[in-house]
């Protein structure tokens, strides 16, 4: 492909954006002076002031507003403005779709230095015994097993599906022994594409295909959720397959997960359409 028809399609791939969400608004990405975790295709409004866009990556980060430093940096990483003011308005520094807003938190007493809030190992934990756990009266293991007892596929996403009024994907008969199991489905999902995923509606990132020791036999995906609704962070059963923040990694059957354009929910979408 030559470099005049990459730059046409990608034109239109940024026209065909516009015109989904709007003249003017942009997707962003955005990272943290202190935190591993980005994230990606935020969406903005670019009549919103930098005292606004602040809030919305407050939500995010945790870094209040008072202590951010916003800078506005190109996609291969250089900084193309240092500090955004705050009474200014997005659009006056002219961001395109995948630029990034930096956020650099100055405050001297920020649980994110160190790694505070993505190293759990950095936190004292409260860990019950299997004794004390076996007493008590209610727990969600003797809901299982309850549960399983009546319906030995019961699974508990099974149970909020019904609790909430959706349709539950039929289970293959008896237990999964095809180790090509769910072929059809994965050799469509790529690693690193945007992705939705059933029962919920959770969106994130594909970050792992193929088979995972101490899971049944055939194939699963791996996603890393934009939102804290997963169980791990990438480890299944000892072994990693991905890395992400705690609480941020499931794996998935690839008949659950639909990929494509499924950017990262914007928490403040509904009050921008008032700016």
């Amino acid at each position: 492909m030559s470099t005049a028809d990459a730059s046409s399609l990608c034109g239109l791939a940024l026209a065909s954006t516009s015109q989904q969400f709007g003249a003017d608004t942009v997707l962003l990405n955005a990272s943290h002076s202190h935190l591993k975790q980005q994230f990606s295709e935020m969406r903005f409004s670019q009549r919103a002031s930098i005292m606004r866009v602040k809030e919305q990556l407050q939500v995010k980060t945790g870094t209040a507003v008072e202590f951010m430093q916003l800078q506005l940096k190109d996609p291969d990483g250089q900084t193309l403005v240092g500090a955004l003011e705050d009474d200014r308005l997005l659009g006056f520094y002219s961001p395109v779709n995948g630029y990034w807003l930096h956020v650099i938190d100055h405050n001297p007493n920020s649980l994110h230095v160190g790694g505070g809030f993505e190293d759990l190992s950095q936190v004292e934990k409260y860990v019950m015994s299997e004794e004390d756990y076996e007493k008590r009266s209610e727990s969600y293991r003797k809901f299982k097993k309850t549960m399983m007892a009546n319906d030995p596929t019961w699974t508990i996403g099974k149970y909020m599906a019904v609790k909430s009024g959706q349709d539950v994907p039929q289970l293959p008969d008896g237990p999964v022994i095809d180790e090509n199991y769910g072929a059809d489905f994965a050799k469509d999902v790529r690693v690193g594409d945007r992705c939705e995923v059933d029962l919920g509606g959770k969106r994130g990132v594909v970050s792992f295909v193929g088979r995972v020791e101490g899971l049944p036999p055939g194939f699963w995906v791996g996603v890393v959720y934009d939102e804290p609704v997963g169980k791990h962070d990438g480890t299944v059963k000892g072994k990693r397959y991905f890395d992400c923040p705690p609480g941020h990694g499931g794996m998935v059957r690839p008949d659950h997960v639909k990929t494509g354009d499924f950017p990262e929910r914007d928490p403040f979408e509904e009050d921008e359409d008032e700016i």
